[in-house]
């Protein structure tokens, strides 16, 4: 029987007239993973700084087991601005113990890309006060991760990780031991990692066995057996549910109770979006043409980005764009927006970007623009249009409007320099939609967003008619919304990914492979300098046996990328599809153990 570590008995919690938390009960016991989610603002932060005990409770009771070790990464760190990345991470250890460490090394490459902390200025030995909030907090969850704990505790440990980031901490969380309590609106991490989840709402918190996608069963077939009346029955979740059910890609989690009665729920819920209609659609508001770049090079300052670019997004395309920090994404939607806002005449460093006659582009940025702190929120919306023409059809008033994302009739009064950062950027993408663009560019759209904001904003994006690029690290929102995925992989380039995100990590895992195996004296520099050296013969030994190791895994890159062929080639052949898929897990398998092999033995070499 698992030991309970933390326990919460009728705890509540009071801000001003409002009842945050009422009378929650709740466990954490040796092995959980749980993810917590809910509004923003209903107390998923205060339930959990309530249960490491960085805030009292008003009444009841949180106590921790004897001896618990506790970790706690928080959205501010307390890390000191004045010492360096190696005293807050590694402190005292030697630099032979900590290179020896494999947990250490593991932490430190996944979270900063390299043992020597590339990107850092001085690696481990910058100091810490300038840097970014984003380089600020991976470091605060290394200097967390290294530790040993009992239970970890994570307030958006996602935010200011890539892609690769976030896939790497995900199976991280997975090996480890300790117990893990995590606030997150990544879907994607949620269904990878938790195992139970809690939803906060209304002063309570509802529990759910399972990962992210059983939680949107579990509560889909609850609100379904509450329901009296169809009306009931017509609401957001049950798109998600028939989402999550047909199969995302990358979707793994299994429903843990009855799936006959989710499948019955959402028997006649067509796709989340009619892709010919909203293209015949786009064709008629943007013509032939939306963007055409011919042999194109995108710049920062003197840093060449992208070069020799020749690419074209069409009327009605869905893009995904991920790829490296640093690789371009952002400067090549601003370079198309530059050429969009100056009808043509604002060109690249070299190339030329077309942009058709009828393009009205939106662009969401990472940065909140400013609004008059003293407008209320309806007001900043009907500042820019009174009412929106959705398409089909559909029409919806600036209050209407409002409400879908979040802004109930009462919030509509709240004056905008009352309301929260995640508010704001939800006001920021409505006010951008309340102009009618038929291009939409949307750079980190989901940051400070709670998950059931993010649910509307999908449905709202599905009928949406237009040409549209996403850059996100949140995986769901990316396959939930787009059609195609397009990749930067640091090497000057644009990638259209057919298998879309997995695919990406498969290629940027193999990128770092031949660059390890290419520069094995860097890598050994970096992880050791007062490793214990290995005879000649072992060194000479290990190089030759992970030569062989490469060529293995050349081969089976090889064989793998012809068994995709075939699987596309024989789709309908289901007998046929079945038997080249187990072949593919065979070659995974075999693929990941050669992988492990050659870790252990570039130590040797």
């Amino acid at each position: 029987m698992a030991v309970n570590l933390v326990s919460v008995e009728n705890v509540s919690k009071v801000y001003g007239t409002r009842a945050l938390l009422d009378g929650v009960s709740l466990g954490v016991s040796e092995g959980d993973r749980i993810g917590v989610v809910g509004r923003n603002g209903d107390g998923k932060t205060t339930l959990i700084r309530m249960l490491a005990k960085l805030e009292e409770a008003d009444t009841g009771r949180i106590t921790h087991s004897g001896g618990l070790r506790l970790g706690v990464l928080t959205q501010h760190d307390s890390l000191d601005p004045e010492a360096t990345v190696r005293h807050e991470v590694i402190r005292d250890m030697a630099d032979h113990e900590w290179a020896g460490n494999a947990k250490i090394r593991d932490v430190l490459t996944g979270l900063f890309g390299g043992l020597d902390l590339p990107g850092f200025p001085q690696g481990l030995d910058t100091v810490i006060g300038p840097l970014s909030g984003g380089e600020r907090r991976r470091i605060a969850l290394a200097k967390l991760l290294i530790d040993e704990q009992d239970v970890i505790v994570l307030d958006e440990p996602t935010n200011h990780l890539d892609v690769e980031g976030i896939s790497w901490l995900a199976g991280h969380l997975r090996e480890r031991r300790s117990a893990l309590v995590c606030v997150t609106h990544d879907r994607w991490f949620l269904d990878q990692v938790c195992t139970r989840m809690w939803d906060v709402q209304r002063g309570t918190v509802h529990e759910y066995e399972g990962g992210y996608s059983d939680y949107v069963f579990a509560r889909a077939e609850r609100e379904r057996i509450a329901a009296t009346e169809e009306a009931k029955r017509q609401n957001l979740i049950r798109k998600e549910l028939a989402w999550l059910r047909r199969g995302a890609p990358a979707r793994t989690s299994k429903p843990r109770f009855r799936v006959e009665a989710a499948n019955e729920l959402i028997s006649d819920v067509p796709p989340p979006r009619d892709n010919s209609e909203l293209m015949k659609f786009a064709s008629s508001r943007l013509g032939k043409t939306v963007f055409d770049l011919e042999n194109v090079t995108v710049q920062a300052g003197p840093k060449v980005l992208l070069k020799h670019l020749t690419w074209q997004l069409g009327p009605g395309d869905r893009i995904g764009l991920v790829g490296v920090n640093g690789a371009g994404k952002t400067s090549l939607l601003r370079a198309l927006a530059d050429a969009a806002n100056s009808d043509g005449e604002k060109q690249p460093a070299a190339g030329r970007i077309v942009t058709g006659k009828t393009v009205k582009l939106a662009y969401l940025s990472q940065e909140v623009a400013e609004l008059d702190p003293n407008w209320r929120v309806l007001q900043a919306v009907q500042q820019v249009r009174d009412r929106v023409d959705l398409g089909k059809g559909r029409e919806m008033t600036a209050g209407q409007l409002c409400e879908t994302f979040g802004f109930g009739k009462e919030k509509q009064w709240t004056p905008v320099g009352d309301l929260s950062g995640g508010e704001r950027r939800r006001l920021q993408l409505l006010r951008l939609l309340m102009d009618e663009p038929n291009v939409l560019f949307l750079d980190e759209p989901t940051n400070d967003l709670d998950i059931e904001t993010l649910t509307q904003l999908e449905d709202l994006l599905d009928g949406w008619p237009g040409s549209m690029v996403v850059i996100s690290h949140d995986r769901f929102f990316i396959e939930r919304t787009t059609d195609r995925v397009h990749a930067l992989l640091g090497d000057g380039t644009l990638r259209m990914l057919p298998r879309g995100i997995d695919e990406y990590l498969e290629r940027r895992h193999r990128m770092e492979e031949a660059a390890a195996a290419a520069n094995p004296a860097a890598q050994k520099a970096a992880s050791a300098k007062a490793v214990p050296e290995k005879s000649g013969a072992d060194a000479r030994a290990a190089k030759k046996e992970l030569q062989r190791i490469e060529r293995q895994l050349d081969r089976i890159s090889e064989k793998e990328s012809r068994l995709h062929a075939q699987i596309a080639e024989h789709a309908t052949d289901f007998e046929k599809v079945a038997g080249l898929d187990t072949e593919l897990r065979e070659l995974a398998t075999e693929r990941e153990e050669l992988e492990l092999r050659w870790l252990e033995l570039a130590e040797d070499a």
